[in-house]
């Protein structure tokens, strides 16, 4: 399965991206594939992003002064949350996949999870209703537009795939940088090399796509199923799993990514995929 889910990640990071003109220019596209989503975290301002970011969508129409109800953004976000809940970043996030790769460098000290996990896990929530809600929506300017609190302060996934590329590429942008680009080198920095540490820090901290898409876990079609009458709770799922989650009592947390390493592992075949 995990041999499976790197080909589904490598193919739809490459989809998502698939602009090269963008990337050999220095261009952002801007055709009509702008308009829909992807389901996983990609920039819009990537030169090679043929489709928008479900986060800055809903953003970009939260701070807009004449739409305060992103329809089509939620809508989206709602309709892969019910098919596959956080299956999406379990195989559809290209930044998702830059963090599986990372984690695979060879590093001494690996991380299974910080001293105050469960806080940190909390991070996501706050981010997403601060951040992406609340601050679009009510921080605006005379003109009554707000920012993209997220995006412009936050967000790596941005600063990789758009910010780095553009300023490489435009001379115009390279003499206008200023404090707020070395800050969001600096949280890209600490993403990256994390990643190698513990197993997606961005995913597990950060991200409030993930936030939302987790609270289709318990319910969403594609999900997982402990079978009680194989489970003997020897607890190799749990082990195996790089977020600690104890898989054999809770197979549908909110945090589980459905990369099936636990199904892989499980010696009774104990845990079925549910659709």
């Amino acid at each position: 399965m995990a041999k499976k889910r790197l080909l589904i990640q490598a193919l739809v990071a490459a989809f998502s991206n698939g602009y090269l003109r963008g990337f050999a220019k220095g261009q952002i596209y801007t055709g009509n594939g702008k308009f829909l989503c992807t389901p996983g975290m990609n920039c819009y301002s990537c030169p090679g992003a043929l489709f928008s970011c479900p986060i800055g969508s809903l953003q970009a129409t939260l701070n807009d002064r004449y739409f305060h109800v992103a329809l089509y953004a939620i809508g989206f976000i709602v309709l892969f949350g019910t098919f596959f809940g956080r299956a999406v970043c379990g195989f559809l996030c290209p930044f998702g996949l830059i963090q599986d790769l990372l984690f695979k460098i060879p590093f001494k000290w690996k991380i299974r999870k910080l001293k105050r996990e469960k806080a940190a896990r909390t991070i996501k929530y706050l981010l997403l209703v601060i951040f992406v809600i609340l601050l679009p929506l009510f921080v605006v300017d005379i003109t009554g537009l707000g920012k993209p609190w997220f995006c412009k302060y936050v967000c790596p996934v941005g600063t990789l795939e758009a910010g780095i590329p553009l300023v490489l590429m435009n001379n115009m942008l390279r003499e206008s940088l200023g404090f707020l680009y070395t800050w969001k080198l600096l949280i890209l920095a600490v993403t990256l090399l994390g990643s190698i540490i513990i197993y997606r820090p961005f995913c597990r901290y950060i991200c409030p796509l993930g936030a939302i898409y987790g609270f289709f876990n318990r319910f969403a079609i594609y999900r997982f199923e402990i079978d009680k009458s194989k489970c003997t709770g020897c607890r190799i799922c749990q082990r195996c799993c790089k977020f600690d989650i104890d898989v054999f009592r809770n197979p549908n947390s909110m945090d589980c990514i459905r990369c099936g390493d636990c199904i892989d592992a499980c010696p009774e075949k104990a845990i079925k995929i549910k659709r």
